[in-house]
């Protein structure tokens, strides 16, 4: 029997592929692909460091599907330091993936492992 929670979360992944995505470059080094990436945002809540919490929003979130992201062939998850290009009109905004504190860089945007949440830091414009 199918797991209808699963089928529900796969068709809203690709819905937001095919109707509400864009394409942008990641890029590691010198290699890169061109995928499709839904724009998000996502307020992360952090330690103070005295003993509070402060929140933050990130630049920029990219959910991407998992099996998109592959570089040189290979299955990849994505890193610190790691580019992602949008292209915005005439210029191309770059982001760096990172993340405020000790946050990971990235997280599972589902249940089912189908979709990365990417957080990134706009870091120029060419």
């Amino acid at each position: 029997m199918p797991d209808l929670l699963q089928s529900g979360s796969d068709w809203l992944a690709d819905q937001l592929k095919t109707h509400v995505s864009r394409e942008v470059v990641y890029q590691r080094g010198a290699q890169q692909v061109a995928v499709q990436a839904t724009i998000g945002r996502t307020l992360l809540k952090l330690d103070d460091g005295y003993g509070g919490v402060r929140l933050e929003w990130t630049d920029r979130d990219f959910l991407i599907h998992t099996a998109d992201l592959a570089l040189a062939g290979t299955a990849v998850l994505p890193e610190r330091g790691d580019q992602i290009r949008e292209t915005a009109g005439t210029q191309t905004v770059i982001y760096e993936v990172m993340a405020p504190g000790k946050e990971p860089v990235w997280r599972w945007s589902d249940g089912y492992r189908k979709l990365l949440r990417i957080h990134t830091k706009q870091i120029g414009v060419e």
